[in-house]
């Protein structure tokens, strides 16, 4: 018996990033689109059960309409609260029920709640349908499904189209407080507001798990700059501000390109604790403010290889290509 969670996100392709910049709104309806096709791919690998976070929009259940697969279909038992915390409750009890993949559609915001409390347990394949996305892919669902199907059901193993990827910790006073999966931001403020970045001027530190240079977000200053593929167990530390000699120009957001003072840039190396330079701030985790330093805390940000498990699309089917396993030989 293999078993699937779905954790689509009802409100991700919605934020404040559609007035100051020009992102596109990624209707609930299109994700209705995107998970029937990912049930299909599933069904058609031998997928036998699939387990999904309730939603008010109820995605997947509109998904299933009309639909004609036989897997077992239920509800992960949680009360749903309509925010972020029915990702990280969905993402935790998929870690704890031995589920075998799952499937996240949203951003990179999304991709972190669903592995704050899972522990790194269930191979994630993280599907993009947020703003800012540099975790989760732009792939078409179908191929998505299969891809997740074929390692949920160990046709494919997790050495043949899984790695592990990096975190970056949040320590403050030396307690970890918070995660992210691509970027710590610093952000001269006091006040996490209407939480996304864009005022890059507010921005005096960067940590990076993963940079390249068509990447959008936070992680293109430093894409710019050099080149940290995810599976890579390195990152990348920039300090930003007046008098830097460097001058980046990136798209931190969707039609929103912005010219970044680099101070200095350097590689994170894992288990290494860096210090948060400025005494009052907010840390903005995954391009979301959300931890602010009272006067007198003290903060520290650390590169972990003990990131969540993530399905790699290409390699799993290009595995399954090289050992025949969608290939039948007719007498």
């Amino acid at each position: 018996m293999s078993t699937v969670g779905i954790i689509a996100n009802p409100v991700s392709g919605k934020d404040i990033r559609r007035l100051v910049a020009h992102g596109s709104v990624f209707d609930n309806q299109e994700k209705v689109r995107i998970v029937r096709r990912l049930l299909t791919g599933l069904e058609a690998v031998g997928v036998t059960r699939v387990r999904y976070m309730p939603d008010e929009y109820a995605i997947v259940p509109r998904a299933v309409q009309g639909l004609d697969i036989s897997m077992d279909l239920a509800e992960i038992p949680i009360q749903p609260k309509g925010n972020q915390n029915d990702s990280v409750a969905a993402g935790q009890w998929v870690g704890q029920n031995g589920a075998d993949a799952v499937i996240v559609l949203g951003g990179d915001g999304t991709c972190r709640a669903v592995a704050k409390k899972n522990n790194g347990k269930t191979p994630m394949l993280p599907i993009s349908t947020g703003t800012n996305n540099v975790f989760p892919y732009m792939i078409e669902a179908t191929i998505g499904g299969i891809a997740a199907g074929l390692i949920a059901t160990g046709k494919v193993p997790q050495s043949g189209g899984v790695y592990r990827s990096c975190q970056l910790d949040v320590l403050v006073d030396g307690i970890p407080v918070d995660m992210a999966l691509v970027d710590v931001a610093v952000y001269n403020d006091r006040f996490i507001a209407s939480r996304a970045i864009w005022d890059m001027e507010k921005v005096s530190q960067l940590f990076l798990t993963r940079c390249r240079p068509d990447s959008i977000g936070l992680s293109a200053v430093g894409g710019q700059l050099a080149e940290v593929l995810p599976e890579e167990h390195r990152g990348l530390h920039l300090r930003l501000g007046r008098g830097g000699k460097q001058k980046v120009t990136a798209a931190i957001a969707p039609g929103l390109l912005r010219e970044v003072r680099v101070r200095q840039w350097d590689f994170l190396e894992e288990d290494i604790l860096v210090a948060v330079e400025s005494p009052r701030c907010v840390l903005a985790l995954d391009g979301e403010r959300e931890t602010s330093l009272k006067q007198g805390q003290t903060a520290m940000v650390r590169l972990s290889g003990k990131g969540p498990l993530v399905i790699d699309v290409h390699r799993t089917m290009s595995w399954a290509r090289k050992n025949r396993i969608m290939v039948s030989q007719e007498d």
